[in-house]
């Protein structure tokens, strides 16, 4: 039975990366739309648990977000199919086609199901929900993108990732902020270019890897176990180094996309945008700093007999990756220069 139970997830997980390459080499809307419902069926087995109320609900959140999120995607291509010769309702379409991929990823402002679904995931389920299933709403919006409706939602993006997680004592709502923020960082360079907007992805998704899996290994969901838990000074450090590399603190890694992001932002003139993103990722290393300082500074009553540990050569590896960024963000000045 526990053979047959892992076979089904590893079918689903197949079936999940599958359906994203049916989006993605679509030549046609429709086949686009097919796509899309093979990887919202494929995730609900995923993430729900019969021993877990709180994933019932996140699956059943899941599950009427996306499908209103899909009528609508169909609804918009059947509507530019019958009037394709009317171009005075483009803009229209072009915009219900954008907010259906907004809502099927979680941006505001349809990102109010984003947090609460995220509440009752695992956080394997939680690093697939930020990463892999933004990658086919992400490549849709760029073949049909209207670039004003976008300027104005990625800048609501960033702020209301950065101001939402100012008071969330849930890591997984913490983090859910923190990809909502990332998320317009994300539609910037998509503006830019597709490959940029690769580049940042996969930064993104290493860096929330590693915290998703720290997270995952120490069972740590809210903020107050990271004071209460006798946990190793390397382990603070590391989720220090990462806290900081996630929000885009200089030299660790997180900043080398961003950086980019930014001179691109300013060779295009769109200086109040790069005033707003800048502002907004003070805001949230500011919110990053309490914790960590808090979880170091903070003496609790420790249970002396129960200490976690990792292994040393497994902090040093992470912590070494955060690192390295220096030496790639010197080299590439002369690229910009």
């Amino acid at each position: 039975m526990f053979l047959n139970f892992n076979s089904n997830k590893m079918f689903f997980y197949f079936t999940l990366m599958f359906s994203t390459l049916i989006t993605i080499s679509a030549n046609s809307w429709m086949s686009c739309w097919i796509g899309l419902e093979i990887n919202l069926l494929s995730f609900i087995p995923l993430i729900s648990n019969s021993k877990n109320l709180l994933s019932n609900e996140a699956a059943l959140k899941y599950f009427l977000t996306q499908s209103i999120a899909s009528i609508n995607f169909l609804f918009s291509i059947l509507l530019k199919m019958i009037l394709l010769k009317n171009f005075e309702i483009h803009n229209l379409i072009s915009i219900l086609i954008n907010s259906s991929m907004l809502m099927k990823m979680g941006s505001t402002p349809f990102h109010f199901w984003f947090p609460n679904i995220i509440e009752g995931l695992s956080w394997f389920n939680c690093f697939i929900l930020m990463t892999w299933q933004k990658i086919s709403p992400m490549i849709l919006l760029s073949y049909y993108m209207n670039i004003n409706f976008i300027l104005i939602i990625l800048i609501f993006n960033v702020i209301i990732g950065a101001i939402g997680g100012i008071n969330q004592t849930s890591l997984r709502k913490l983090m859910s902020f923190s990809s909502i923020n990332n998320l317009g960082w994300m539609l910037s360079a998509l503006m830019i270019s597709e490959n940029l907007w690769l580049f940042y992805l996969i930064f993104y998704s290493f860096l929330i890897s590693i915290m998703c899996f720290l997270f995952n290994y120490l069972n740590i969901y809210f903020i107050n176990q990271l004071f209460i838990m006798n946990m190793n000074f390397s382990i603070k450090i590391s989720f220090l180094i990462n806290f900081f590399s996630l929000g885009g603190l200089p030299p660790f890694l997180g900043f080398f996309p961003k950086w980019i992001i930014i001179n691109f932002l300013m060779k295009y003139n769109f200086y109040i945008i790069t005033f707003i993103f800048i502002m907004m990722s003070l805001i949230m290393l500011f919110y990053y700093m309490r914790i960590i300082y808090s979880s170091i500074m903070f003496n609790y009553l420790k249970m002396k007999w129960f200490k976690i540990y990792i292994k040393n050569n497994f902090i040093l590896f992470i912590n070494t990756f955060s690192m390295i960024s220096l030496l790639g963000m010197t080299i590439s000045t002369f690229f910009f220069m």
